[in-house]
């Protein structure tokens, strides 16, 4: 996090990450200890124990100590994005005129942001409220500590809904009147084709990456398409591509992508076309085959919500927090098993994880199926190289959300867990282990509506 500091907040001081914290407990024993009686000896705890917390202070131009704040994961298991900030502490000679308390206070926010919380929480003293009230923070229930009345507050983290609105908010109103997919289908991974029992699926990479990184982009191109068939129980048929390119080169990068990617998954590539000379472009059609195409929006209130996921591999170089790749080292053998799982389980409803993150799916799911759904944060299946908000935010490589029965539940070197329910009303709540409930989107994610 050494990106965060230090930060300059006004002319007078700077916040950063201590280096050593030895001052910084001097300060708070002389506040809390002998200024206002909070404690009688110290204020010392198991947090400041932990290798975890982070300790932010405020320094003058001269460098002396002005105020601090600790931060760091809740509880002493292992971090599942609930974080909780705490011992905040202004110079007596400092306070009021600077602005010290406020800034450390954004500095903590944004601190635990980037690390990865989705729940940040803090108690502070009654008569603080006000000022993390005006900063934002919100207000959950009074608490006593150390006999004295405190405030639990928290402040409210929009990553999820951030990424809905970015990515998947908007096609409600985009696509009113084609009801794409067909009654029953509206809003899933691929599409009936009538009279057939074929499903057609349709991605485009951003240009963007097709650019920077043309074989990645054709592997992706390859493997969305084939994740969107596999989430409706279909056997890929075949693929068609459309290519731009500024030169022959980038086209046979981009091709030399999607042929791999199409020899590793069994799905044969049957033509397309290739434009010369223009911006960087990638789209692909996929067909596939499947009797009995599981519709994303067959959950209903009471079914249990799971995550199958590869924890393999590791961010994507240059795709840090925002992709993770595990397929690109999978034996073929390996990713068809992963992607023959819904159509070998058939469950009652499944949805490819891709762009709107694991949370954002789930939305979509439920939305679909007109009901709601709690998330169990800690039970999420996560790779030890993924912070909480960046596994639930990213695109995974290999993840389904399915709910109902399951039939043959082996997914190959993917894991399954039960991760959560499906509830009446809408929308998207995080479940954290000491029974809170926080919000991550508070109404459907499309717009689209229910499928039937």
């Amino acid at each position: 996090m050494t990106d965060l500091v230090p930060v300059l907040v006004g002319p007078h001081f700077m916040v950063e990450r201590a280096e050593e914290t030895a001052a910084y407990y001097a300060l708070r024993r002389r506040v809390f200890v002998d200024e206002q009686g909070l404690f009688d000896l110290h204020d010392r705890d198991g947090r400041d124990d932990d290798p975890r917390t982070v300790v932010l202070v405020a320094r003058s131009a001269r460098g002396e100590l002005l105020g601090g704040v600790r931060v760091g994961p809740a509880g002493d298991g292992p971090d599942i994005g609930w974080w909780q900030g705490g011992r905040l502490v202004v110079d007596p000679a400092a306070r009021g005129t600077l602005g010290i308390g406020p800034a450390l206070v954004r500095a903590a926010c944004a601190y635990a942001e980037s690390a990865g919380a989705l729940r940040f929480d803090a108690t502070v003293q009654r008569r603080n409220e006000p000022m993390f009230r005006r900063l934002g923070w919100q207000p959950v229930r009074h608490v006593a500590v150390a006999g004295r009345p405190h405030t639990l507050m928290r402040w409210p983290i929009r990553r999820l809904a951030a990424l809905a609105a970015a990515t998947k908010n908007p096609l409600g109103e985009l696509l009113d009147g084609l009801a794409p997919g067909g009654t029953g289908f509206v809003g899933d991974d691929g599409a009936p084709v009538p009279g057939s029992d074929l499903i057609a699926a349709c991605d485009a990479i951003l240009p963007s990456m097709v650019e920077r990184d043309p074989d990645w982009a054709g592997w992706c191109a390859v493997l969305v398409n084939v994740n969107d068939l596999a989430a409706m129980g279909a056997a890929p048929v075949g693929l068609l591509n459309a290519v731009g390119a500024r030169d022959a080169a980038h086209a046979a990068r981009i091709l030399g992508g999607l042929r791999r990617a199409a020899d590793a998954y069994g799905i044969p590539i049957l033509g397309g076309h290739t434009q010369l000379g223009v911006p960087a472009a990638l789209s692909a059609t996929a067909l596939g085959r499947t009797d009995r195409p599981v519709p994303g929006g067959g959950g209903r209130p009471g079914q249990r919500v799971r995550l199958t996921a590869d924890l393999g591999g590791g961010w994507r170089p240059g795709y840090g927090g925002r992709q993770w790749d595990s397929t690109s080292g999978r034996t073929p053998a390996e990713l068809r098993r992963m992607q023959s799982f819904v159509g070998r389980a058939t469950p009652a409803a499944a949805k490819d994880v891709s762009m709107a993150g694991i949370a954002g799916t789930l939305g979509m799911l439920a939305e679909a199926s007109g009901c709601g759904a709690l998330l169990d944060v800690a039970r999420v299946p996560r790779p030890a190289g993924a912070s909480a908000g960046d596994w639930l935010t990213c695109f995974p490589g290999f993840a389904m959300l399915t709910t109902g029965p399951l039939g043959d539940g082996d997914a190959g070197p993917a894991v399954t867990a039960d991760c959560g329910e499906l509830v009446p009303g809408d929308g998207v709540r995080l479940r954290w282990p000491d029974g809170e409930i926080t919000g991550a989107l508070d109404a459907s994610v499309t717009g689209l509506g229910r499928a039937t």
